[in-house]
């Protein structure tokens, strides 16, 4: 990496990011961000190299691109909570009904 503003500001970006004041996300959009625009980033032939092992090294597993989670995705079965909640309405209202008929 050389750009020594980049350097700077990564490491700036970085304690937000442990102190939790950014999200590791937002940092790697400000890394961007500054690479589309600056000279020396540009020019740096090993930056984007360098960026995507940051990359990996900050951001959680959720926020990998969506394209590369959708495979992962579609191995999980979906669970639909509305017919479990309302099986156990109906089971309720039955046992009210019971004890009311008894009385």
């Amino acid at each position: 990496m050389q750009c020594k503003q980049l350097i700077r500001l990564i490491k700036d970006w970085y304690l937000d990011v442990k102190e939790e004041t950014m999200a590791p996300a937002r940092m790697m959009q400000f890394t961007d961000k500054h690479i589309k625009g600056c000279d020396v980033c540009l020019q740096d032939p090993d930056l984007m190299e360098e960026i995507e092992k940051i990359r990996e090294f900050v951001l959680p597993e959720s926020k990998i691109p969506k394209s590369e989670r959708e495979h992962d995705e579609e191995a999980t079965p979906e669970i639909s909570s509305d017919t479990d909640e309302d099986e156990g309405n109906e089971d309720e209202d039955d046992d009210d009904l019971d004890v009311n008929d008894k009385n």
